[in-house]
């Protein structure tokens, strides 16, 4: 029910966009997330959007070089990384709750499958 692409190899400083394809229900009470996973690492938080009215937040190591944003229509979540460093390798997921608890990763009830984001120096 949900589909994240748009992963690839990068340069540090370079530019990527993460796509969350939404499908099988409706989202519009949900919160959508990014989360990213690092080998040998925790899965984070990165970023979500509320679907109705898109109140957003971020962790504050991307703040003001990512940005999340949806497109209703399409029933798209999208993440536009800016400036990337390599510290930002790792898998990128995207996920859906309806829980408030937006940064914790077993609040949430869907999860698409990992995107690889690759960024060398």
């Amino acid at each position: 029910q949900l589909q994240a692409s748009g992963g690839g190899l990068v340069q540090a400083g370079g530019s990527l966009r993460l796509s969350c394809a939404a499908s099988g229900r409706t989202f519009t009470s949900y919160s959508i997330s990014w989360f990213r996973q690092a080998p040998g690492k925790e899965r984070e938080f990165v970023a979500t959007i509320r679907w109705s009215g898109g109140t957003v937040y971020y962790t504050d190591s991307v703040k003001g070089r990512f940005a999340i944003s949806r497109d209703n229509a399409k029933n798209m979540v999208y993440l536009q990384m800016n400036s990337l460093k390599p510290e930002d390798t790792a898998v990128y997921y995207c996920a859906a709750t309806e829980n408030p608890y937006w940064t914790v990763r077993f609040s949430y009830d869907y999860w698409g499958q990992g995107t690889q984001v690759t960024v060398s120096s």
